[in-house]
């Protein structure tokens, strides 16, 4: 077998190839969290037709991108800045914060924790437990909010654990930090997969709650992360005047700015991935309660976490078994409190997921 030395992220595709000699053109990635769907449909027929955008410079406002992603998101298009990814977003308010300790729910996203102490930050977790199938315990977070605590960062939905919150539970996480005087940043990368968004996404309470902001990007479910372009969503605008003279002018490119648009507005794409999403993730866990040898955590985002109950399979020998077959799944073993048993892997076409689905098994059944 060969030895598996490396864990890789699902951008790292030419690293795959020097490791294991497969082309990156023939390895399907499980890793990524990408749409299977590929772009916007819309944005493939018409973004070349605006190619003669690239001759002038953008608004540096972006006003009509923000106003379409307010229509896009259901709000005033005054709350939101635009940035080169939702990564530049979180590097811009904890550039602003500075906070001096922050609490990080996990295990989740390392870029968090990286920012942060770029800053001089110290980052704490706020640990979502195995036992209660890694859902938070609001009961438990309450008592981890101290007033020590500068920033409260949670991903929702989760990456990697595809747990989530609904709005009830986040409105009252955001009373007890303002009593503290605590800000909470919530990335939402992966809201739009959820079955349940319109209970699940915070965007609403940044309408009267001035202590929260929320990062979105079109990376994942408009399959276009080379565009860079990200959203934040904040009632707090005197944050956002701050966070918009600290970045770069124009960040966005024309094209990308002109893509966000088209995409936005691409509702039969949009209603296709949910389809597809919603159907592959009740279909795949039907068949993974079947399999005694792993486990699995209610996914709600477009990826599931699995744990593995077999003693002398782990999450290496699952990445090794399915890379050879071209499929790349995530080893989890590197994320916060999970170890070499843990393994995530992100919702595909149907005929992929079986051939994956395949490997796993007859790996965890000889």
């Amino acid at each position: 077998m060969l030895e598996h030395k490396e864990h890789f992220h699902g951008s790292d595709l030419e690293k795959i190839e020097v490791v294991y000699g497969i082309k990156k053109e023939d390895i399907t990635s499980f890793s990524a969290n990408v749409n299977p769907l590929g772009i916007s449909y819309k944005l493939r027929e018409e973004l070349s037709s605006h190619i003669d955008a690239i001759t002038t410079y953008p608004d540096r406002d972006y006003t009509s991108l923000r106003k379409c992603i307010a229509e896009y998101v259901h709000t005033d298009y005054r709350n939101i800045l635009t940035g080169n990814g939702s990564t530049e977003l979180i590097s811009l308010v904890i550039q602003i914060l500075k906070p001096s300790k922050a609490l990080i729910a996990g295990p989740t996203y390392s870029e968090y924790e990286h920012e942060i102490s770029l800053y001089n930050g110290h980052s704490h977790y706020f640990r979502l437990q195995e036992y209660d199938n890694f859902n938070l315990n609001l009961d438990a977070l309450s008592q981890a909010l101290t007033s020590k605590i500068d920033l409260f960062v949670i991903c929702n939905p989760n990456n990697p654990t595809s747990s989530q919150i609904d709005r009830t539970v986040m409105r009252k996480i955001l009373d007890i930090c303002k009593e503290k005087g605590i800000f909470v940043m919530v990335d939402e990368t992966y809201v739009e997969f959820s079955d349940e968004y319109e209970n699940i996404t915070s965007i609403p309470l940044a309408e009267y709650y001035n202590n929260i902001i929320i990062l979105r990007g079109i990376s994942k479910f408009f399959a276009a992360p080379g565009l860079r372009l990200g959203y934040a969503v904040c009632g707090n605008h005197q944050l956002l005047k701050e966070m918009d003279s600290r970045k770069n002018p124009w960040t966005i490119n024309s094209l990308a700015a002109i893509a966000g648009e088209i995409m936005f507005n691409d509702e039969e794409y949009i209603k296709k991935t949910n389809e597809l999403v919603s159907s592959e993730r009740k279909r795949i866990c039907g068949i993974l309660e079947k399999v005694p040898e792993i486990k699995y955590y209610k996914p709600n985002a477009n990826f599931i976490l699995l744990q593995i109950l077999k003693d002398n399979i782990t999450s290496g020998d699952l990445f090794e078994a399915a890379i050879k077959k071209g499929l790349m799944i995530r080893d989890c073993s590197t994320f916060p409190f999970l170890d070499n048993k843990f393994i995530r892997f992100c919702f595909m076409k149907p005929e992929e997921n079986d051939k994956l689905l395949k490997v796993i098994i007859d790996t965890l059944q000889k």
